[in-house]
């Protein structure tokens, strides 16, 4: 029995498009127009009988552009549950009906009214060659468009998967670092205090739980700012008052998606090439603000005059998630790099998606 995620991913990945979307109806009436607009070109016919002859071809392909899309709207969601071969069959057939009736319309409108001859010939005169024409015009035009749509679609798909496989092996990259340094700190911690060490294993347990697992691509940025508090929880055990992190992060929109594992290596590297180096320890700042629709979220931490001329070793993080960032949300996301004498910025800009709470 398939239930309602099944139905929905059943969708998602058919390969022919939402045409219940307004910005489809609007491309299906614009390709009516330039094909009305050859069709009329290929007549040899005065000035007035072209336009006369694209205004009554642009609304015969209107008529049946617009029917054939509302019924592949109507019909998708049972399509994409068919076997692929079956729906598109479906598919191809719905336009070349809707022309038949359309054509049958047209000449049962046109006898009685004779206006199928004389100067007008508005409607066709006769049934036959005009029915026949007609549907075999649908039939080419909509196998060259489901063509298309799958070619497309494929094309998007493969895309999409090449991603995935580039975002999997990138998480492969840091998750064993990430479990080695906690593991390492855990360790440190078993014989001084084992009570914090055992809180720290508790911690990372729930770390793993919540949000590290293989199944999920993608986590809410609530859970990912929870990964990094656990993680600051576990440092915090060893650097003690060394160690002050300011989460200024209340304005954020906590439902947006995002890569797992995309603020806690930012926050490991300000600690370890920051807070580490200084014997006194300091403060990570973690604020986040939205500006034009994009998340702005900056770290930034103290860093001792030889650390800031050698940072050379937090760079396959910042690659990591640059590369992450740009996989999730292309274009639109971008990691910027501030350094100064004695402070060190990361920001990660990227847009809200999936949620505005």
């Amino acid at each position: 029995m398939s239930g309602p995620n099944q139905s929905t991913t059943a969708e998602a990945d058919f390969y022919l498009p939402d045409f219940c979307a307004s910005r489809a109806a609007f491309i299906i009436v614009i390709i009516i127009a330039l094909l009305a607009l050859i069709l009329s070109l290929a007549h040899d016919q005065p000035a007035w009988g072209f336009w006369l002859d694209f205004g009554r071809t642009g609304l015969f392909l209107l008529w049946i552009g617009l029917a054939s899309a509302g019924l592949l709207c109507w019909s998708r969601r049972q399509l994409a549950r068919m076997p692929q071969l079956r729906a598109s069959i479906i598919a191809l057939a719905i336009p070349v009906l809707v022309t038949a009736l359309v054509c049958e319309a047209a000449i049962r409108i046109g006898e009685p009214a004779g206006l199928g001859t004389g100067i007008l010939n508005l409607f066709p005169r006769s049934r036959g060659s005009f029915m026949f024409r007609s549907m075999a015009i649908a039939f080419v035009v909509t196998a060259l468009a489901l063509r298309y749509f799958y070619v497309t679609h494929e094309w998007r798909r493969n895309v999409q998967m090449e991603a995935r496989w580039r975002i999997d092996a990138l998480q492969a990259r840091i998750r064993p670092h990430f479990l080695f340094n906690s593991m390492n700190t855990i360790a440190s911690l078993t014989r001084s205090n084992p009570e914090r060490a055992e809180e720290a294993v508790e911690d990372l347990a729930d770390l793993f739980r919540a949000s590290l697992s293989e199944t999920r691509q993608q986590i809410s940025l609530k859970e990912e700012l929870e990964v990094a508090r656990i993680y600051q929880r576990i440092e915090q055990l060893r650097l003690g008052d060394r160690l002050r992190v300011d989460w200024l992060v209340s304005e954020l929109p906590m439902r947006t998606q995002v890569p797992s594992l995309l603020i806690q290596p930012l926050l490991e590297n300000a600690i370890y090439h920051g807070i580490e180096s200084l014997p006194e320890g300091g403060t990570v700042r973690i604020q986040g603000r939205v500006l034009d629709g994009l998340i702005e979220l900056s770290i930034q931490n103290p860093v001792a005059a030889a650390a800031a001329r050698s940072r050379s070793g937090n760079k396959i993080a910042l690659d990591n998630v640059r590369q992450r960032l740009q996989l999730a949300f292309g274009a639109r996301a971008n990691l910027e790099l501030r350094q100064g004498a004695d402070q060190f910025e990361v920001i990660l800009r990227f847009p809200a998606v999936g949620g505005t709470a």
